[in-house]
């Protein structure tokens, strides 16, 4: 792209476009010139590895081309409204029932991720009743006002005073816990017990759902302890209450398998999704009911609608990316790469500034530390990179960018997950660079300006 047509794009960018999460002032994105597989490129013509994902939903990678050729074909298929069966819509729906837990039955189109956290809310409240919702802290399910609510970590304040009947409850983050626990089983059962205290403070019969990210994404790849989901799944059955389980990150083969569900022993309620529904080449997602709830509206209402849901471009592109992860067994590559980027990220261990690191299939992050003993984190609760007074996130994730390595950060730790096509001779290279910049930003931190910080 021609460097002057760039400088006008990021012109009109700081002019024109509210970016979010962000200060508007100096804001100077780069302009993606290019992009094949797991690179793209920018107006300097630099090449990176794009190691997020963008934001974890190119599972397909950049350009698929048979993706490209499916836009071809958008022209033929008519448009219709949500009322009407459409082809793409119908067999789509179909295909996420076959791939679904054996317990689901019917989905719920939406247009993303928030939308289909915000009708799940809805769902669970029509069909038992009640009103309050339970989900975690350190957890992110959306930005609009139902899903900012549902969210757990500091994002959730720009939403507050918010909707009442939100109610909020501790995640098991083993590595962040006072308590030393001799066993997960043994964490497990400490943190079942609190949640069934809470639900009993909080009066059974008047809670609709338990929202949980099964692999929170956002806030770190916080894996569960051993039991723990599965003795959430069954205090949910104790009490009446539906479990609502938020794939719109770990979905569709980010971790290895399907569903991250699919690693535990037990079926949620509802899932929602969305990301790798269409590796971000189409805006949907959705809610995927069971059969329980199914059977609910056959008799009631579904008292909730959007004017694009099932939209029929989408949702032939939702097919098209099905039929990519199956013909190029990319779930089974997730979960090949992924054991390379296990070893790749254990051996990270010996650095004096990384503190866990955390991972399943290819949905990694890494915890950086300010002292290993204390677990002191790089940035404290409720900061990110670009709010840090001393910018030691940013710096590193700049030193990475310098290098070609893209991705982002929440507080302390920097999320991996690259996209599903990725080799592993792609994954050993791009995980050199990142060790190379753990060694720097290593010796960069234990400066004297920076170590009394």
């Amino acid at each position: 792209m021609d460097k002057i047509l760039s400088n006008d794009i990021q012109k009109d960018h700081q002019e024109y476009v509210l970016t979010s999460w962000s200060k508007q002032l100096g804001i100077l994105p780069k302009v993606m010139t290019k992009a094949e597989g797991v690179f793209f490129w920018d107006e300097e013509g630099r090449k990176y590895f794009d190691m997020s994902s963008q934001l974890v939903y190119t599972n397909v990678g950049h350009q698929h081309p048979k993706l490209l050729e499916a836009f071809k074909h958008i022209g033929e298929i008519p448009l219709s409204s949500p009322g009407f069966a459409s082809a793409s819509k119908s067999a789509l729906a179909k295909k996420i029932i076959e791939l679904a837990p054996n317990n689901m039955q019917k989905v719920f189109f939406t247009c993303g991720g928030a939308e289909s956290n915000d009708h799940a809310i809805k769902i669970a409240k029509m069909v038992t009743g009640r009103y309050k919702i339970f989900s975690r802290y350190r957890s992110y399910h959306g930005a609009t006002f139902g899903a900012g609510n549902l969210t757990g970590e500091n994002r959730r304040l720009s939403a507050e005073p918010g909707i009442p009947g939100f109610v909020k409850f501790d995640i098991p983050y083993l590595y962040r816990e006072a308590i030393d626990f001799s066993s997960e089983e043994q964490a497990t059962e400490f943190y079942l017990k609190r949640l069934q205290q809470q639900i009993l403070y909080e009066g059974p019969n008047t809670i609709a759902a338990i929202f949980i990210e099964p692999i929170p994404g956002s806030n770190g790849v916080i894996i569960p302890p051993k039991g723990y989901l599965e003795g959430v799944r069954t205090l949910c059955d104790e009490f009446g209450i539906l479990m609502v389980c938020d794939e719109v990150m770990s979905g569709f083969g980010r971790t290895g398998k399907m569903f991250a569900v699919d690693h535990y022993d037990f079926e949620p309620d509802m899932i929602t999704f969305a990301k790798g529904i269409t590796s971000g080449y189409a805006p949907l997602g959705g809610v995927i009911v069971s059969n329980q709830i199914a059977s609910y509206f056959d008799d009631h209402p579904l008292m909730t609608g959007l004017t694009y849901s099932g939209h029929t471009m989408c949702t032939q592109i939702g097919l098209e990316t099905l039929k990519i992860y199956e013909e190029e067994k990319l779930i089974d590559n997730a979960y090949k790469v992924g054991k390379v980027l296990a070893e790749r990220l254990e051996q990270l261990l010996s650095y004096s500034i990384v503190g866990e690191v955390r991972h399943l299939g290819l949905f990694a992050a890494v915890e950086l530390v300010k002292d290993k003993t204390t677990r002191e984190p790089l940035i404290q609760y409720g900061l990110d990179y670009g709010q840090d007074p001393v910018r030691l996130m940013n710096k590193f994730i700049s030193m990475l960018l310098k290098k070609g390595f893209y991705t982002y950060s929440h507080e302390s730790s920097i999320i991996i997950a690259p996209p599903l096509v990725i080799t592993v001779d792609e994954l050993n290279e791009a995980m050199d660079i990142f060790e190379n910049v753990i060694q720097e930003f290593e010796k960069l931190i234990n400066q004297p300006k920076f170590a009394s910080v």
